[in-house]
């Protein structure tokens, strides 16, 4: 056997040299990376998107597979409410990673946003049989099929969530779904459990009045909307909701009020176009009424009684075929609205 020469050994102190020095720059990207990665969270957390944004993409530029960095991104975008490119830095975490489930859940809502609601729940399944157990998993779902208006599918969502974590908001939103199936004892029995333990929770007072208007008692709708109001002034939903007990009651000059600040606070709510569009129809202003209920629509095919008052508004604007469309709608989505003469006019 030939002894080591001098020579030998140097590479082998060459050798080592390298390993050393490739450990070294493995550990400063790790350093650079989570340097950029705390900083941009920071930012984040005090909500200055664009530098947040400017360190995550530094990061990024060190390793263009840096899933927090990617993901973490994308959540900048998405508080932003810029879903388009909140979505594209999920997939590319995805992409990187197939198993990477926090970028599933946060493109399960941006998708939610987006109302591409197919392809939350596509999300949200991969999710569960990742995390079957997962609470918040069970109440996106939720959220997705009572956009759906599957509201059994809902309803067993919202069961399961409150199962495995006793959420007053799993419970309200429980109760929610109730109330569009008219089971309206049930839906308050879960609202006053839930009053019970978070009685400040303005969205229980939302639903009671959703509940009331639907029961006539118009008098207990304001007094539980308007406590609604109280916790949380300057909703937009909830003022919504009270524009339209005033206009249940023909007390059109508050409605208007009421929608209208509704719309300025959030111009993305269709429920408050429809508001907008039965305030017309009420006014016997029938061009207006179409107009803002097919935006209504076009915004979101999902909104409670859109196709019946739309069809109103076609009817009013001597549209019968299109009108008698929409009628047909009404009827499948289960309004319940139609009467003798509207459906004998239709056949």
């Amino acid at each position: 056997m030939r002894a080591p020469t001098l020579a030998d050994h140097m590479r082998q102190i060459v050798f080592f040299f390298i390993i050393t020095i490739l450990t070294s720059c493995s550990e400063s990207l790790e350093s650079r990376l989570q340097k950029f990665l705390g900083k941009g969270n920071e930012a984040l957390a005090n909500k200055n998107f664009d530098q947040a944004a400017a360190y995550f993409e530094e990061s990024l530029a060190l390793d263009p597979c840096f899933l927090d960095g990617l993901n973490n991104l994308g959540t900048t975008y998405f508080r932003q409410q810029k879903f388009e490119q909140a979505l594209e830095f999920y997939n590319k975490s995805i992409e990187c990673d197939p198993n990477y489930l926090d970028a599933y859940f946060n493109r399960a809502n941006t998708f939610y946003e987006l109302k591409e609601y197919y392809s939350a729940l596509k999300d949200l399944e991969s999710l569960q049989s990742g995390k079957p157990d997962t609470a918040i998993v069970h109440f996106t779902k939720g959220l997705v099929y009572t956009r759906l208006r599957d509201f059994q599918a809902a309803k067993q969502s919202f069961v399961n969530a409150y199962r495995l974590k006793n959420d007053v908001e799993y419970l309200v939103n429980k109760a929610n779904v109730l109330y569009y199936l008219k089971e309206y004892d049930s839906a308050k029995l879960d609202l006053e459990i839930a009053r019970a333990t978070k009685p400040d929770e303005p969205n229980i007072y939302n639903t009671l009045s959703l509940i009331a208007t639907d029961e006539k008692d118009y008098d207990q709708a304001l007094i539980d909307i308007n406590k609604a109001i109280s916790l949380l002034p300057n909703e937009p939903y909830f003022i919504n909701n009270r524009g339209y007990i005033y206009l249940i009651q023909g007390d059109l000059e508050n409605a208007e009020t009421d929608i209208n600040n509704s719309i300025s606070a959030d111009p993305s709510n269709g429920w408050a176009y429809r508001n907008k569009g039965l305030f017309y129809l009420m006014k016997e202003d029938y061009a207006n009424a179409e107009r803002l209920l097919t935006q209504a629509l076009d915004m979101d095919p999902f909104i409670d009684k859109i196709h019946f008052y739309l069809g109103m508004a076609y009817l009013k604007n001597n549209k019968q075929s299109q009108a008698c469309e929409q009628f047909e709608l009404s009827e499948q989505a289960g309004d319940a609205m139609m009467t003798t003469s509207l459906l004998k006019l239709c056949k």
